[in-house]
């Protein structure tokens, strides 16, 4: 007869902290093992399996969070940036993922299995590297490189197609 697994529910907030029965959870390692193990159900939930453990995460529209915003220089010249999420885990930037998704900044994160929204100490971090793009919209710059911020239609679900 096999042992039924045991389910914990998580919640993660609009500034991507998590909380387990109201508590929040600030342990880095455990939140860096989240950010490294979810995955998302064909159901579209997101789940992070630990020892037979099933643990289920419920955010408004995605449980990945960028915190922060760190330049990488080469010299004087910025060359890229890198992001953290919850736990310390941190990446670097794929520029060609940002999107607009109504007032929030959006990007993808984990290879590009996920969307992450950018939180309000994150954007003040990246409002420096943005510029008007031109033709009415936004770019990205880093160095001489430009990257368009593409605006997801109005009509577009927070995180369809994830």
């Amino acid at each position: 007869m096999a042992v039924p697994s045991r389910e914990y529910r998580y919640q993660v907030d609009r500034d991507g902290r998590i909380f387990h029965d109201g508590t929040e959870v600030i342990d880095p390692h455990v939140l860096a093992f989240f950010v490294r193990a979810m995955r998302r159900t064909p159901e579209g939930r997101y789940l992070v399996l630990c020892q037979g453990e099933q643990n289920w995460f419920e955010a408004v529209d995605t449980p990945f969070v960028v915190q922060r915003v760190r330049p990488r220089r080469d010299g004087h010249r910025v060359v890229s940036l890198e992001i953290d999420l919850v736990g310390g885990y941190r990446e670097t930037l794929d520029p060609e993922s940002l999107e607009a998704r109504g007032e929030h900044l959006y990007c993808r994160v984990r290879r590009g299995e996920f969307a992450a929204r950018f939180g309000r100490a994150a954007i003040q971090q990246l409002a420096p590297f943005v510029a008007d793009g031109g033709d009415g919209g936004l770019e990205l710059r880093l160095g001489a490189a430009r990257y368009s911020i593409r605006r997801a239609p109005s009509e577009t679900p927070p995180i369809a197609g994830d």
